[in-house]
């Protein structure tokens, strides 16, 4: 890496030649892995993907693809080490025989199938450097690549992200038709503020902006569609000004929901709001985001002694991989180095990186579509997302679990549950959004045959977790359990009402560390008409505090509870099994 930079980067030390440094080392490492015709990228690994090795050499093929294209577009086309050459190669030699058994045959496009994934990302990368490859193709290269590249015009999507796939590859082909019907397709799924949800489900994930914004709003710039871009441009500002507070001061984004082998990848929206101007951050703020998040990763063994992105978070680590996840799998995470885009001159790299969010001051950030509540302190730089409203049982437990941090990772299936709350060995499920607000989120759920009303008031680094059982028979046992925490973090429960200490989870291996433990309260239900409430006191910190019981006085009257911070601030809350009130009634008032 090029010597740190502290003047224009005083967080992290890291400026554009980091990226493009980044960049090319990431690039020579997979070079040694392709065929000789350079169509397929067989990377090592022993575990492939549910779609084949032949499905998995194509990805290795579009992602590194993605990589190079953003290399070399961001250059005017400059590109002394020949990477593009390299693609166009491939691109030749894939599309000779397309659904063939040769070394070098790429797969065929059909429903519901990953190539249409891939399919995506070679067509953009096509269209980013048509002067320097595509127009420079001979033209029955063009005409065999243009009909492997049709069948996804037409290829059934899956109801989600993948919807903007047809409309990715239709952009390059010039079928609009494509385009206006995948537009078209995600708009049932916007659920306003810039979020989305990832299909029908209510999962609210990265693929927010990996996706979801990165597809359409590429798609209008790309086309010069001012309609287009203000649409979906100011959906993605509308979205980063959530976004932005999801990463810790440490670089680390926010661990939850699937994919998150793509890791840098997080930074791709922050960057499409560099590149097309909707962003309401500042470029200094931009960048020291993104260069954090890179420099998390790369810091902390996400690369190999190889070079190679090993499939994991910081090194292997089989917790958050999925069915679809192959050995070039975490080359999506290209797609964090969109900001190769934007010229060495432009403001995003030459501005002096000013502080993210999580740094400046402590915030406790309600976001209405997606019922979470961001919870950020600035002494050390965590941020937590409790979650009040993202489900998505085919991938718990990192969709389900009461809250999320950028410095803890949930205990893996099949192990007790972090940050849970229920009856023991019951899942959460149905969960049903109860509202947001300032300091505050809540929901419904079903434990079993019972059902819960959640609620946590969060100030500083203190969470006061509120639950409410109704439909539980007499002397069923609840279990609340905390953060999974390894060294160098204090993860906290204080049993307030209705809970007792109880002794903690066995300490699990998580993304973060190997030995993770999560602190643990027990209590039953009782005959109590109108349902039991459970109360305690919780907290996640890295930094020097007071005793937990000093953080808030709790007082619980029937199923109102009443929190005073230390500020002298009041916060109540009136939790009944249809609705929670949550109120900040002023000084003296009763």
């Amino acid at each position: 890496m090029p010597p740190e930079d502290r003047e224009r980067s005083p967080y992290t030390g890291w400026t554009r030649d980091h990226w493009t440094a980044a960049a090319d080392g990431l690039l020579a490492a997979t070079a040694p892995y392709a065929t000789p015709g350079r169509a397929l990228y067989h990377l090592p690994g022993e575990r492939h993907s549910w779609s084949g090795v032949r499905s998995d050499g194509l990805e290795g093929y579009a992602r590194t693809f993605l990589l190079a294209a953003f290399r070399v577009a961001g250059e005017g086309g400059d590109d002394p080490s020949h990477l593009l050459e390299r693609y166009a190669q491939g691109l030749a030699a894939g599309t000779a025989n397309p659904g063939g058994d040769g070394p070098e045959d790429w797969p065929v496009i059909a429903d519901r199938g990953q190539p249409l994934v891939e399919a995506a990302s070679i067509a953009l990368c096509l269209r980013l450097t048509r002067p320097w490859l595509w127009d420079r193709l001979d033209d029955a290269v063009r005409e065999r690549a243009t009909a492997w590249l049709a069948k996804a015009v037409t290829a059934q999507a899956w109801p989600c992200n993948w919807e903007l796939f047809p409309v990715t590859v239709g952009g390059f082909l010039g079928e609009r038709a494509a385009v206006e019907k995948g537009l078209e397709g995600i708009e049932r799924w916007y659920r306003g503020g810039g979020w989305y949800t990832d299909g029908d489900l209510p999962a609210y994930d990265y693929y927010n902006g990996w996706a979801m914004h990165l597809y359409p709003v590429l798609e209008a710039w790309l086309s010069a569609d001012p309609a287009l871009l203000d649409r979906y441009g100011e959906r993605l500002r509308l979205h980063l000004a959530d976004y932005a507070r999801l990463f810790g001061a440490d670089g680390a984004p926010m661990h939850q929901g699937r994919s998150l082998t793509y890791r840098m990848a997080t930074t791709a929206p922050l960057w499409l709001g560099a590149l097309t101007g909707h962003t309401p951050l500042t470029p200094g703020t931009t960048r020291r985001i993104a260069s954090g998040a890179l420099r998390y990763f790369l810091t902390r063994g996400a690369a190999g002694a190889d070079g190679l992105l090993s499939l994991g978070w910081h090194g292997p680590y089989e917790g958050v991989l999925q069915g679809y996840s192959g050995p070039a799998s975490p080359y999506w995470a290209s797609k964090g180095f969109l900001g190769l885009l934007l010229p060495p001159g432009h403001e995003v790299w030459t501005a002096v990186e000013e502080p993210a969010p999580a740094e400046r001051a402590d915030a406790v950030t309600p976001v209405r579509a997606p019922g979470w509540l961001i919870q950020s302190t600035a002494a050390d730089g965590l941020v937590r997302l409790h979650n009040h409203g993202s489900e998505d049982a085919r991938y718990d437990p990192y969709y389900t679990r009461l809250a999320y941090s950028t410095a803890t990772g949930p205990a893996p299936d099949g192990s007790p549950p972090d940050n849970h709350f229920g009856l023991p060995d019951t899942p959460r499920t149905e969960l049903e959004p109860l509202g947001t607000g300032d300091g505050w989120a809540a929901s419904r759920s079903r434990a079993g045959d019972a059902h819960v009303v959640s609620v946590v008031l969060a100030r500083g680094a203190a969470e006061v977790r509120i639950h409410l059982v109704t439909g539980a028979r007499p002397g069923t046992a609840v279990r609340h359990t905390g953060w999974a925490a390894g060294e160098g973090l204090r993860s906290e429960l204080l049993p307030l009402h209705g809970l007792a200490a109880a002794p903690a989870l066995p300490p699990v291996r998580t993304a973060f560390t190997g030995r993770a433990v999560a602190p643990a309260l027990a209590g039953e239900t009782t005959d109590r008409a109108g349902g039991d409430l459970f109360v305690c006191l919780a907290r996640l910190t890295a930094a020097d505090g007071p005793a937990l019981d000093a953080l808030a006085t709790v007082a619980v009257d029937g199923r109102q509870v009443t929190v005073t911070w230390p500020d002298g601030t009041v916060q109540r809350a009136r939790v009944s099994p249809g609705e929670v009130i949550v109120e900040s009634p002023p000084p003296g008032a009763r």
